[in-house]
């Protein structure tokens, strides 16, 4: 259901997007998708929170323990790898948040602000340690995100910039290994 439903709010929109269509692609009848999801917004926030779930765990590894060379390389690779392996995640997300982030108010203001002000600390320890640059943790997290997130959220800018039918596993190689090269370079990491 939830791949399903990723699908039709890609292409319709959360405005757009329809029980019905989902319960149609899904194969089930609409009282069984209805039996799991009351209605559209419950089941448009049970996709939500499983993306975040996703994204929570697999992009934890900024640590102050790690060098700042070897987390950071990690973090970008996972980012455009996840990029690369669900990109209608990170569509729903974008979408979400360009449209004001109606149904992420509560997530934004506690677990992201936590997070992220977790992350900044260790990007704080890392500059402290000299490992990097004196640069903003914050611009740099914003950066990594834009840019790793590109990929899946702009694709067919890309691919017709490429001149490419779609990114293969070589393309998304070379993104990771540009994306790391400038932003280390950018921020100093030695």
């Amino acid at each position: 259901i939830l791949s399903t439903a990723k699908v039709e709010f890609v292409t319709h929109g959360f405005s757009g997007a329809s029980m019905k269509r989902i319960a149609e692609q899904a194969k089930i009848p609409r009282a069984n998708l209805h039996y799991y999801f009351k209605n559209k917004e419950d089941l448009y926030g049970q996709l939500l929170k499983e993306i975040l779930d996703v994204w929570n765990k697999r992009f934890d590894s900024l640590n102050a323990d790690e060098n700042a060379r070897e987390a950071l390389t990690a973090y970008i690779r996972a980012k455009v790898t996840y990029s690369m392996d669900d990109p209608m995640a990170s569509r729903i997300f974008a979408s979400e948040i360009i449209h004001g982030a109606p149904h992420l108010q509560e997530y934004l203001h506690t677990e992201l602000k936590d997070w992220i002000n977790n992350k900044v600390n260790v990007i704080q320890t890392w500059i402290s340690k000299k490992q990097m640059a004196p640069i903003n943790p914050h611009h740099l997290l914003f950066l990594i995100w834009g840019a790793t997130q590109h990929y899946a959220d702009f694709n067919a800018q890309i691919t017709a910039a490429l001149d490419k039918d779609k990114l293969d596993e070589n393309d998304y190689e070379a993104v990771i290994s540009s994306l790391t090269q400038i932003i280390l370079t950018g921020c100093g990491v030695k």
